[in-house]
């Protein structure tokens, strides 16, 4: 198996305002058509300078009304429906994978402040996504990997005060049924970043169990949380989608 640091990485380890539309207007200038047959360069000039004060009003307008109607449930809704059904986003396109990291951009400016602080982090959550496919469950998921492992679960279990726990189920050859599981402690490093010191995998399948490896070391950022899911973004840039079970 990979690094169990990838594991965590995946299975380790909000006010949205009523639109408002700023309209202008101008006041009609009475001695426009003076101004056209004395000053012709003049007027087109001028009113160059009002068709773009419009446009750009109106620019204005749209952004903001868009802004602010999209809000953190809005794209909560949406990363879900572009990461569910993937297998973890093995199988979106690299254009799917950006259109996911740009949802996750947004999603941030409505995380908590001090998001490791939040009671939210605490519970089970279900791995639904990460950019990088083999990252949660290291081997397991690689591309050979998965012909003889087809995964059944990949869950993490944060518990308080700072205990957690990564599961990865499989079936292997399809009829085999088998897990890998860690257990570590967290540490918290930052307002956002924390640090999971893991014990040795352990190993289960059919009626054989035991562990291999040792230790391993793992950071993660939390971008955003609320009581539905979980933004982590890894130490390298590998950025995971967590559900609330």
């Amino acid at each position: 198996m990979a690094s169990s640091s990838g594991l965590f990485s995946s299975i380790r380890g909000p006010e949205i305002s009523k639109s408002k539309t700023l309209i202008f207007t101008s006041k009609p200038y009475h001695h426009h058509a003076f101004i056209n047959l004395s000053f012709p360069l003049h007027s087109q000039s001028y009113q160059k300078k009002q068709n773009k004060l419009r446009v750009s009003a109106a620019s204005s307008s749209i952004s903001m009304t868009e802004d602010i109607r999209t809000g953190p449930e809005d794209l909560v809704a949406s990363i879900l429906s572009k990461v569910t059904g993937t297998d973890r986003g093995v199988s979106l396109t690299k254009e799917g994978h950006k259109e996911v990291a740009e949802v996750a951009q947004k999603l941030q400016k409505y995380c908590v402040e001090e998001p490791v602080k939040c009671p939210l982090i605490f519970g089970e959550w279900d791995v639904l996504y990460c950019s990088v496919p083999t990252s949660p469950g290291g081997g397991y998921r690689s591309a050979l990997g998965r012909v003889f492992f087809k995964t059944k679960q990949m869950i993490q279990v944060v518990e308080a005060p700072a205990c957690v726990k990564n599961k990865v189920s499989f079936s292997l050859f399809g009829f085999i049924d088998g897990e890998v599981s860690l257990k570590g402690a967290l540490n918290v490093l930052d307002e956002k970043w924390i640090q999971v010191i893991f014990e040795p995998p352990e190993l289960k399948v059919g009626g054989f169990n035991f562990t291999y490896g040792g230790e391993s070391e793992v950071k993660l950022e939390i971008s955003y949380v609320d009581e539905k899911i979980r933004l982590g973004k890894g130490s390298r840039g590998s950025l995971f989608v967590f559900l609330r079970r």
